[in-house]
């Protein structure tokens, strides 16, 4: 075993991270079985279900030339890849590029006109799918227009000036995937009974646009209850942490003693388990240098971790953010997140603050289940000690295995998913949205009920009118979900 060296390195929930990894053999492999060798050997050191795959045990080979006898039974990196994976993972990925893979974490943007929408059909009205306008996003090109949370549209207008009413079988190419750059919509009124079109049309056109973090912000005054209530709009990346601190430092002056988080319209993506323990203290604040996050890795990791630095896989409440800015604190016993959209794959940051939280206040749940987001996984590069430094030229594979489970001051975690303290309606009413940040907003009022009286016997009528939701614009955007980011030491395991 040669000696042990420690880096800095990335830790990523689902995503990247720079491991160091054991030493390669000093007899030489065939070429043709280089990534085959980089796969078995960076999954044997790593990957959490090693103990569990006979193909990976430390003692499957005697000598190098039995190892590369193995590994000259698989044609690709991803036959021996798929086959030594867990039959329950589904998070470990071979990588093909990781020069695609590994950049830098951008900023939110995209190509869109800013209306974020749904699409559903009600079996009454045949062969016509209705749109409905969920919110508009600040600043964007849609907000210069008429259109408004909760308008109807039934169809567009195309280039040859033809009404095409939007069906099953073509909403995907006239709404989602269409190429010109100007949308012109055909609005309608609907009641839940009939769907009545109108001559009113609202063009909409596609623009660069940048997110910001936070849709809405205002307090609501309950009495002695002072109530913050902030609407995301985005993922838990370093990129908007700022702007989260700057909305707790305004919701502290107006003494705001109770915090509503609203995620309805988060989208997840990348995430810093340091970033989310900066959020917890925002919330908190009375909690500093405690235990935040536990992590716990594969017998070989865990074992050293234990001898050598316990300490490295806990993630404490901190006082400052990564730049040294101070956090700014509410002291809140009691925090209320809105999660809407069941088991929605944007979670994994929204469950990592939860269960890490839940020893210390009072962690109220309102919406639907979460998914069980509660892996962690690393990039291995085909290098000396599996780190991006000094990578083996000859390929671009990279390993993305799960190597550890997350877990909070008590032990507790959540791979069954997080279940809501109050259950809400899985998607909003279409006839029923009201406007954000008012009582109008079931939802909103709900939860503002609940924290008034205490009383989680809400009488939320759902769907009543049993319309099948097609598409909604954000769940298609918490596909992207990369998971959770920790920095971690990583020892050099060798073998």
């Amino acid at each position: 075993m040669k000696e042990i060296i420690l880096k800095p390195l990335i830790l990523i929930l689902f995503v990247n991270i720079w491991l160091q990894g054991c030493d390669k053999s000093d007899n030489e492999l065939n070429p043709s079985v280089e990534v085959q060798d980089f796969v078995w050997k960076g999954l044997n050191a790593y990957y959490l279900y090693q103990e569990d795959i006979d193909d990976l045990s430390d003692r499957r080979f005697s000598s190098n030339q039995q190892l590369e006898a193995y590994l000259g039974g698989f044609d690709t990196p991803g036959a021996i890849f798929n086959s030594l994976k867990k039959s329950t993972d589904s998070r470990s990925e071979l990588v093909e590029n990781y020069e695609i893979n590994d950049l830098p974490t951008p900023l939110r943007t995209s190509f869109t006109t800013g209306m974020e929408f749904g699409l559903f059909k009600d079996s009454n009205i045949l062969d016509t799918i209705i749109g409905v306008v969920s919110h508009i996003l600040p600043n964007s090109q849609a907000s210069t227009t008429n259109l408004s949370r909760g308008d109807f549209f039934y169809g567009i207008i195309n280039d040859q000036t033809d009404t095409i009413i939007l069906r099953e079988d073509n909403y995907n190419d006239l709404l989602l995937d269409y190429p010109q750059d100007t949308l012109k919509l055909l609005m309608a009124y609907y009641d839940g009974d009939s769907l009545a079109k109108n001559d009113i049309r609202v063009d909409l056109v596609k623009k660069n646009y940048q997110y910001s973090p936070i849709l809405l912000k205002k307090v609501f005054n309950l009495g002695a209850k002072d109530v913050g209530y902030l609407l995301y709009n985005n993922d838990f990346s370093d990129n908007y942490i700022a702007d989260i601190n700057a909305t707790i430092l305004e919701f502290k002056n107006q003494s705001v003693n109770e915090l509503i988080i609203d995620l309805r319209y988060a989208v997840g993506s990348y995430s810093d388990a340091r970033t989310i323990s900066e959020i917890a203290s925002m919330i908190t604040g009375q909690f500093t240098d405690e235990i935040f996050i536990k992590e716990t890795w594969n017998t070989k990791s865990q074992t050293w971790f234990e001898l050598n630095q316990p300490d490295s896989v806990i993630t404490k409440f901190p006082t400052r953010l990564k730049n040294n800015t101070i956090i700014s604190s509410l002291n809140l016993t009691d925090v209320y997140i809105i999660l809407n959209g069941d088991g929605y794959s944007g979670s994994s940051a929204t469950e990592l603050l939860i269960n890490s939280l839940n020893p210390y206040i009072n962690v109220h749940v309102l919406g639907n289940k979460t998914r069980g987001d509660n892996l962690g996984a690393i990039n291995l590069y085909d290098s000396p000690d599996y780190d991006a430094f000094n990578v083996n030229e000859n390929h671009t594979y990279s390993l993305r295995p799960v190597v550890l489970t997350l877990h909070n001051k008590e032990d507790q975690t959540y791979s069954s998913g997080i279940a809501p303290t109050v259950s809400l309606c899985t998607m909003e009413d279409p006839l029923n949205l009201g406007e954000l940040g008012e009582a109008s907003d079931p939802l909103l009022d709900e939860v503002l009920q609940y924290i008034t009286t205490g009383d989680s016997g809400l009488n939320l009528i759902c769907n009543p009118f049993e319309l099948e939701m097609l598409y909604n614009s954000i769940n298609s955007q918490r596909i992207f979900d990369r998971g959770t980011f920790i920095k971690q030491d990583l020892p050099n395991l060798g073998r």
